[in-house]
């Protein structure tokens, strides 16, 4: 085979065959080497990508990266095997695998996020096989793709590098297109253009190296105008999917969750999706229903009155999590608050929820209240780096479905949260669900008393979610107040002086189970919500 763009692009061999010093290095060599940043960059945003996607759709962010990163990595330990057996037209080969990387994996999310809404929550199994057997497909290919840029570098640049100078080029940029990426993905490529088209765009850089080598190697290809084509088609049928990719998010998203979608947004922490139908507005976070404004007062006014009438006369309160503003509008009610503490991860939640007219209204606009202080941070973080004293403190986590929720209902984030009550103050947690996920109820029971918090459980029925449960958390005896009727709030809709008592009678099959604390070595608490929730989906 000619090396005829080796021979226009080489000068004179070094006789050590090392770099040669002063030599100037060509612009092919450069863009080659350039190359190999953009190949390894596409490769980790298809991993990135498809363990994402998995955690959205499955849930369990740590089993799911861990399982996709796993079979990833073994299937182009499989492809660099692979790649020995590709001996003659090497860069035919590599424009081949290019073009086959950008397709399989730039189309991937794409057809991850339509079967899964197509296929019935009964078939996930089959949903499973087809995302494993893209990652493997797509990872084979990915571990192809190194070992043929190198060879190739090898034979048009062997007057200026050493084999281990070559070898120590390759990795290097190999490791920077994989640094950049993983500072990109969460923080610019997936909230400005979404997995979808984050997946598409990574595609279209495969079939940019593979036409950027077509025109390189022009001169030695036997079948250039067919490779030309090839190229065309893979970056046409890309271009589409670029085209395609909003409309096919909203039609997947609305058969997902069936109903008119008015809002969705991707964040570096979530995806958020509010819908209206029906006659109700609900939230969902990565899939998961947080609220529907027709019954999201008996979950709020359950969360936040037990622990605000126990208290007696709180005057600041602390709100963990709740970016919404309907926990906060339901403190607001009681008249001797004087300070309320926000504090919500997500600032694309806080600023929805203060500034779109709908949400507004649903939280009374609790945001814009001149006492409510909103803090963008990490929760754990925030309380590991204050010392502010609060009277009550309620925690409005999402559920504990992946490690880093889980953190949040750990003896150690429970033990933070003891050093910022007030020596007569209360907690509330809300607690999942003691009657469909009973040991994880009392496993997060178990972990508060762990801390040495004396626990009061209770539960209310709450439609969209069913029987939900929730813990007050205190040190100093819990007993019924005699003046509930003085204390709550009025104009509730729920709560009721005559309705309260109940709320903390278990009957057998919500009774207390044996459970261990969740601790942060460990986290059992999210395979065991997992499993118990799993039973029921």
């Amino acid at each position: 085979m000619a090396d005829t763009a080796s021979d226009a692009l080489s000068s004179a061999p070094s006789p050590q065959g090392g770099a040669e010093a002063g030599a100037r290095v060509s612009p092919a060599e450069l863009l080659l080497l350039a190359s190999v940043f953009v190949v390894a960059a596409c490769g980790l945003v298809y991993e990135l990508a498809a363990g994402s996607l998995a955690s959205y759709l499955l849930g369990d962010s740590v089993l799911q990266f861990s399982t996709i990163i796993g079979a990833y990595l073994f299937a182009m330990g499989v492809g660099s095997w692979l790649s020995r057996y590709l001996e003659r037209q090497l860069v035919a080969h590599f424009l081949r695998i290019e073009l086959m990387v950008g397709l399989c994996g730039g189309l991937m999310p794409a057809v991850l996020f339509a079967a899964h809404s197509v296929l019935p929550a009964s078939a996930m199994g089959n949903f499973r096989t087809l995302l494993y057997g893209m990652v493997l497909l797509v990872g084979i290919l990915v571990g192809l793709e190194i070992p043929l840029v190198m060879r190739i570098l090898k034979r048009q640049f062997s007057h200026r590098y050493a084999l281990k100078d070559l070898v120590a080029e390759v990795l290097t940029f190999d490791y920077l297109g994989a640094l950049a990426v993983s500072l990109a993905f969460p923080l610019l490529l997936v909230p400005q253009l979404g997995l979808i088209r984050t997946g598409v765009f990574f595609g279209l850089l495969n079939v940019a190296v593979a036409a950027w080598a077509l025109w390189l190697f022009r001169a030695e290809l036997r079948t250039w105008r067919a490779h030309a084509l090839a190229c065309l088609l893979s970056a046409l049928v890309l271009g589409a999917a670029m085209a395609g990719a909003k409309p096919l998010t909203s039609w997947a998203e609305d058969r997902f969750y069936g109903e008119g979608i008015v809002q969705r947004l991707d964040t570096p922490y979530q995806r958020i999706v509010l819908t209206h139908g029906h006659g109700a507005t609900k939230l969902y976070l990565n899939g998961n229903l947080q609220f529907s404004s027709r019954d999201e007062y008996r979950y709020h006014e359950a969360l936040v009155h037990p622990a605000m009438t126990a208290q007696g006369s709180p005057r600041r309160v602390l709100v963990l999590g709740g970016g919404d503003g309907m926990a906060v509008r339901e403190v607001l009610r009681h008249p001797a608050v004087q300070q309320v503490t926000l504090v919500e991860l997500d600032p694309a939640m806080t600023r929805l929820f203060s500034q779109d007219e709908r949400l507004v209204a649903l939280n009374s606009g609790s945001l814009k209240s001149p006492k409510v202080r909103v803090v963008n941070a990490d929760a754990f973080s925030w309380l590991d780096q204050h010392d502010e004293v609060f009277d009550v403190i309620i925690v409005d986590f999402p559920d504990p479905t992946n490690h880093a929720i889980g953190k949040l209902y750990t003896t150690t984030f429970y033990a933070l949260m003891d050093q910022h009550l007030s020596a007569g103050g209360y907690a509330v947690i809300q607690t999942t669900s003691p009657l469909v996920a009973r040991k994880s109820f009392w496993t997060v029971v178990s972990t508060l008393e762990a801390v040495g918090l004396s626990t009061t459980p209770y539960h209310a029925h709450v439609p969209s979610f069913g029987e939900w449960g929730f813990v007050l958390a205190h040190r100093r005896p819990w007993r019924v107040p005699a003046n509930w009727q003085a204390a709550l709030p009025r104009g509730l809709r729920f709560l009721s002086p005559a309705a309260l008592p109940g709320l903390f009678v278990f009957p057998p099959d919500m009774a207390r189970v044996p459970a261990e604390p969740n601790r942060l070595s460990s986290q059992g608490l999210v395979h065991t919500f997992e499993d118990e929730w799993g039973q029921v989906r």
